[in-house]
């Protein structure tokens, strides 16, 4: 995040976070699109409380969708049948 932060820091209209878990503040969903290690074993408890939604696109396939759905969030793996939240 470093890297992104000061190649677009004169851009406007982009917001950067401090975390990834301030970056989820109010967000409607989570949109997982890399397979950084810092993103492996994420604390789905404290994604689902800052979630608007609470929802997992994931565009790399890192998860276990029965874990997801013991947390209460429905998960969206790419080529994987999606997980709804209770069932």
């Amino acid at each position: 995040m470093p890297a992104a932060k000061s190649a677009f820091s004169g851009l406007a209209g982009i917001g950067y976070a401090d975390s990834p878990l301030a970056a989820l503040e109010g967000a409607d969903a989570l949109a997982v699109v890399t397979e950084w290690q810092e993103f492996r074993s994420p604390d789905f408890q404290a994604i689902r409380a800052r979630l608007k939604t609470p929802a997992i696109f994931d565009g790399r396939n890192l998860y276990d969708p029965a874990e997801l759905a013991r947390f209460g969030l429905e998960y969206y793996p790419i080529g994987r049948a999606a997980v709804r939240a209770g069932g």
